[in-house]
């Protein structure tokens, strides 16, 4: 049988190269399910296949952008949460770290729309974006110690990634959950709107990257997630790659010309 929807894919109507996946299970949060990990993925797939979509953003239903781990499958031991030491490590590596995995791999930007609680695995999804944009009334926190657990989807990497290591201790650490303001402050999210104002805040960072040419994009992106704690030979090689491959590009002469000649440049994505 097929299970019911639980990821809602949406283009935007007003920026057709933006796609919205929003996951959706408001009565559980947004609590990811197997159902959901294996819909959002194929979403992912779906987004970085058609050449259409150049940024996606990520949000929830209702009011929580994910609660991360479903409590009651966690009591009931059910799910993903079903089985012994041995088979819930393979349940770990084969289901919901897949989910870092393939967001690495994707090569166009992601925004978070974080429209409410992103709370246990609900933030470390918002880490694996590229950016996070939180509603005022937002609450984010690394909470797995508050219920005997680790990050197991791989959280405390991708909360140190985002804030550097002795920030990303201390919040795994105390399992402390912070509003929007306060995760502003410590670089967790790039920028705190109103609630009402958070989707117009998306459309209005996607329409900003999206006016750059789309190849550039994506390798600048490239370049930045895998240069990460790379030495410096390293990530210097790999810039010089990618630098090679777009400025053999159309759209880098184009924007050449375009600053020359003092117009607006049209890019056409090659």
């Amino acid at each position: 049988m097929t299970a019911a929807p639980t990821v809602r894919i949406e283009d935007d109507p007003t920026l057709p190269f933006l796609r919205w996946l929003r996951l959706d299970r408001p009565s559980h949060r947004n609590a990811w399910s197997e159902a959901m990990l294996d819909q959002f993925l194929r979403a992912l797939d779906d987004a970085e296949d058609d050449p259409a979509v150049r940024i996606v953003a990520i949000t929830g239903t209702g009011r929580a952008f994910s609660a991360g781990g479903d409590l009651k499958a966690m009591r009931d031991k059910t799910g993903m949460f079903a089985g012994g030491p041995v088979e819930l490590r393979s349940r770990y590596s084969r289901g919901i770290q897949n989910i870092p995995r393939r967001m690495a791999r994707f090569d166009k930007p992601i925004i978070a729309a974080v429209n409410g609680a992103a709370i246990g695995a609900g933030l470390d999804l918002a880490c694996m974006c590229d950016l996070r944009i939180a509603a005022e009334g937002a609450k984010l926190g690394s909470t797995f110690v508050k219920l005997g657990l680790v990050p197991g989807d791989g959280g405390a990497a991708l909360l140190t990634r985002t804030v550097g290591y002795p920030k990303a201790l201390e919040l795994v650490l105390t399992g402390r959950i912070l509003d929007a303001q306060e995760a502003l402050t410590i670089g967790l999210v790039n920028r705190v709107v109103p609630a009402d104002a958070l989707e117009d805040a998306v459309r209005e960072l996607a329409a900003e990257i999206g006016q750059n040419p789309a190849q550039a994009v994506r390798l600048a992106k490239a370049c930045a997630a895998r240069s990460y704690g790379l030495p410096l030979e390293t990530a210097l090689e790999l810039a010089a790659t990618y630098q090679g491959i777009v400025q053999n590009s159309d759209d880098h002469m184009e924007g050449v010309h375009a600053i020359l000649e003092k117009r607006a440049p049209r890019f056409k994505g090659n």
